[in-house]
């Protein structure tokens, strides 16, 4: 039986698409320091994130993805800012031969997408306790702006249409459609 989508060759256009076109330079470097600020809006949340990231101050770590390269310093605040590049990492995890797909199938189903890890343990068991224990509070960002009711409301509805794309997006990435489905409580 063949289980080749009829859409492959859309796939391998637009993955052909994907490898010869690239943002322009300045939107990458803009699209970087929005991430940086948004992960350290999220280890401000938490005392403990950051009073653990200070105790690393000046390592450096590098996360490669396919042709995306970040390399974050650890602030004495115990926050992250962009490293020159002429300093080679402390730490550096790659996730290689992840398509966007599987990462994101992987992380519906509630695991982690493999993750190589090359440098120093004692970064490496931090950044490992970070991806633990470090959650961003949308709600209560969004409560700060809108009030609570339109911010429950709409954290509500993020989350309903979340549950409803999730076997969609693992029919999309390969896998098998988990047994939670549409109707299932998050």
């Amino acid at each position: 039986m063949n289980n080749t989508s009829p859409f492959f060759w859309l796939e391998s256009l637009a993955q052909g698409a994907a490898d010869r076109l690239q943002p322009p330079q300045w939107l990458a470097d803009e699209a970087q320091l929005r991430l940086l600020l948004l992960v350290n809006h999220i280890l401000l949340q938490e005392p403990e994130a950051h009073g653990r990231l200070a105790r690393r101050q000046g390592g450096v770590m590098e996360l490669r993805w396919s042709r995306l390269q970040l390399q974050w310093r650890i602030t004495p605040a115990g926050l992250f800012e962009r490293a020159s590049a002429e300093r080679a990492p402390d730490l550096v995890l790659s996730l290689d031969g992840q398509s966007p797909a599987q990462c994101l199938r992987l992380l519906l189903q509630g695991e982690r997408p493999p993750v190589q890890i090359e440098g120093d343990v004692q970064l490496a068991a931090e950044m490992a306790w970070l991806a633990d224990n470090l959650r961003w509070d949308v709600e209560d960002d969004l409560a700060r702006v809108l009030g609570d009711v339109p911010a429950h409301a709409l954290a509500d509805a993020g989350r309903r249409l979340l549950q409803a794309l999730r076997p969609f997006m693992e029919r999309a990435a390969g896998g098998q459609p988990s047994a939670g489905g549409v109707g299932a409580g998050a």
